[in-house]
């Protein structure tokens, strides 16, 4: 009896486990990533996550080490092999320093996803202490640690004016439904995630307003964005053809034209070819889905916004994130400092206090 009810309310998310044969076949890993799904977790969390400790499992079992016992040499060693391997996508990348090892994003990716595999070990009494050491930061007085890897700050990059005029010249060769994905990327300075779950019910026209849904976005809060003139006439216009299309208003704003998927809800692949065609097109092989939302927080600290309303704009929770997003050109800091010192140009003489005297 008591056995039923408690499988009536026994509720467990699913996990795609054909993607992680190790992990699944390891009891204690197994019981982790469920136990991260069910706590509500994002699917791309999950995802990398699961590959994260996946790849993990696969090093101990080659050096023969066993996750319940090993120490920090071995987490180490892991990290150093991480370091040293092809990287698999070196001939799509563009740049200089990435040819070998994994993406340092990657691999602290990795290391917080199977740090956080040892603290469930830990909890569950299983281990004494986690091998995979914190970084500290040195607020309050305390002296700064290092965590295992050091983590490489990179300016994501954004076009100039030229590539961005590219950009937008192959934009216009566009179906509209893909022309109104630029626009509203690049004006709601919008994750690939929160563009392709977009709801019709969530745009105010009369505002130029979309209403994010917390359970869509990244930080798990709702926020509002703006969209301006010229989208809204290419929302209004792309809303007409879409009835044509599919005869309904409601639901997904984005929906397929593919004869597979025929009327249903674009998926996140879809944005990126997308996206991947259009910086072919236009000459710019760095550009990325997520270059239209560093292009729009730029261009938004260019415009004298505060870092407050910019990150609230952004659906940011840490101001140091929103830092990262917001790129002045080399142009714009040398017309600033030349500003300051009371120069016109980079040629002005200096003050004749700074100059060497013979």
């Amino acid at each position: 009896m008591w056995n039923l009810i408690w499988l009536r309310f026994w509720v467990v998310v699913l996990v795609m486990w054909d993607r992680f044969p190790l992990l699944a076949e390891h009891e204690q890993a197994r019981r982790w990533l469920q136990f991260t799904a069910n706590i509500g977790r994002a699917d791309n969390t999950i995802d990398a996550y699961g590959r994260a400790v996946e790849d993990h499992l696969r090093f101990c079992a080659l050096v023969g080490a066993d996750p319940l016992t090993i120490r920090a040499d071995v987490v180490a060693a892991w990290i150093g092999d991480m370091l040293e391997r092809p990287n698999p996508r070196a001939a799509k990348v563009v740049h200089l320093d990435s040819g070998a090892g994994l993406a340092n994003a990657t691999i602290q990716q990795r290391v917080v996803a199977v740090r956080s595999f040892y603290d469930y070990l830990v909890e569950d009494g299983l281990r004494e202490r986690n091998p995979v050491r914190r970084g500290q930061s040195g607020r309050r007085g305390r002296r700064p640690k290092q965590g295992l890897v050091r983590r490489v700050e990179q300016a994501p990059w954004i076009p100039n004016e030229t590539g961005w005029q590219a950009v937008l010249d192959a934009a216009g060769a566009l179906s509209l439904r893909n022309r109104l994905m630029v626009a509203l990327a690049y004006d709601g300075a919008l994750r690939r995630e929160e563009l392709v779950r977009l709801d019709v019910g969530g745009f105010e026209p009369a505002y130029r307003l979309i209403h994010l849904r917390a359970v869509t976005t990244k930080s798990k809060r709702s926020r509002e964005v703006a969209y301006g003139d010229a989208t809204s006439q290419l929302f209004a216009t792309y809303l007409s053809e879409r009835r044509a299309l599919f005869g309904r208003i409601d639901g997904p704003l984005l929906r397929s034209v593919s004869r597979r998927n025929y009327g249903a809800g674009l998926g996140l692949s879809s944005w990126s070819k997308i996206v991947e065609g259009l910086a072919e097109q236009a000459g710019v092989p760095c550009m990325s889905t997520h270059t239209f939302r560093h292009l729009r927080l730029t261009d938004l600290a260019r415009a004298g916004w505060t870092i407050d309303q910019i990150a609230l704009y952004a659906g940011h929770r840490d101001l140091s994130t929103t830092m990262r997003y917001i790129h002045l050109s080399g142009r714009e800091l040398a017309a600033k400092l030349h500003r300051c010192a009371g120069a016109s140009c980079p040629h002005t003489s200096p003050p004749r206090s700074a100059r060497c005297s013979r």
